[in-house]
């Protein structure tokens, strides 16, 4: 009888900044279930206040690196800093791998910054299933800045551009994958572009060639054309630049109008993200009959699409 008022309790915490609440609200999150639904709806119309910032690259690239030197000029410039960062997970305990954490120890004991290692579990898109929640949380929470650095699994990481305001791509000097980048389309999902560890040779190369792929892509057309920026993240060069183009692009966003239009497709997508959950959810909630459809399948004795039709056409598996 107590779950309830439990729910609502952690949700006040969290708003009032309790960093420990946050981190127990953090863990219901990827829990999942009712109470981790019923937290989020307590503190869901206190967001959408943070600018959310998406980190995406191959590995190597120095991800977890800029996500430091970014989140340092932050917290001088006075502003707070939430970090998600997505990474792979361990064979052994089923967690993250906690790599991206270790690397940036140089946050930590900061009050105004707060890190989250989150495991993918297999997920492809570069994100976890619950980032969009901790997201949530994170700026619930009151945090200026919502970084989200993904598991960095290569090209196919383009989900992070439903879950941030401003994506920024990342790419390093020599990689030789410039035209699959273009390719996979990883090049479309960028607000921002940076060549990171510019100190390298063929650093000025690797920029001029992602500014030709601009020019020769429609981008350009689209209001705003992404800036190529050069950086070497573990001395700090090039962070300012890159802090202000995101600021700059957010203003973008919000004088242009596309912010709205933004907001919407973001709020479409955490619909259809929170309906596939639920649908799930609620359709495995009958062991048996799951298992049963399972062994059918695999007899071919009904097909998938009949299964899940049968599925939806079950009586409270999904809210009409």
């Amino acid at each position: 009888m107590r779950q309830r008022p439990d729910r609502v309790e952690l949700a006040d915490a969290v708003l009032n900044g309790s960093r420990r609440a946050l981190a127990r609200a953090l863990t219901l999150v990827e829990t999942g279930g009712p109470p981790a639904r019923a937290l989020l709806g307590a503190v869901f119309p206190h967001t959408g206040r943070a600018h959310i910032v998406g980190l995406t690259g191959a590995p190597g690239v120095g991800k977890s690196t800029l996500a430091t030197a970014l989140a340092l000029h932050w917290r001088r410039a006075g502003r707070t800093v939430g970090i998600v960062a997505v990474d792979p997970t361990s064979p052994f305990s089923g967690g993250a791998i906690l790599g991206d954490r270790i690397r940036m120890q140089a946050l930590s004991g900061d009050p105004g910054v707060f890190i989250r290692s989150m495991a993918n579990r297999g997920r492809l898109g570069g994100i976890a299933r619950a980032t969009g929640d901790a997201v949530l949380l994170l700026d619930a929470a009151g945090f200026d800045v919502v970084l989200v650095e993904t598991v960095g699994a290569g090209q196919d990481e383009v989900e992070i551009a439903a879950a941030a305001h401003t994506t920024i791509v990342i790419e390093i000097p020599g990689a030789g994958d410039d035209v699959q980048t273009i390719k996979a389309g990883i090049l479309e999902i960028a607000d921002l572009l940076v060549v990171n560890k510019a100190d390298r040779e063929g650093a000025d190369v690797t920029v001029r060639q992602l500014r030709a792929m601009l020019n020769l892509s429609d981008l350009s057309g689209a209001g705003w054309t992404p800036p190529v920026l050069a950086a070497v993240a573990a001395s700090g060069e090039g962070i300012e630049a890159i802090a202000a183009a995101a600021a700059h692009h957010l203003e973008y966003l919000r004088v242009s109008g596309r912010f709205a239009d933004d907001t919407r497709k973001r709020a479409e997508y955490e619909l259809r993200v929170a309906l596939q959950e639920t649908a799930l959810e609620r359709a495995q909630s009958d062991r048996a009959g799951w298992k049963t459809l399972v062994a059918q399948i695999a007899s071919r004795a009904i097909d998938p699409y009949a299964a899940a039709e049968h599925l939806l056409n079950t009586p409270g598996n999904v809210a009409m």
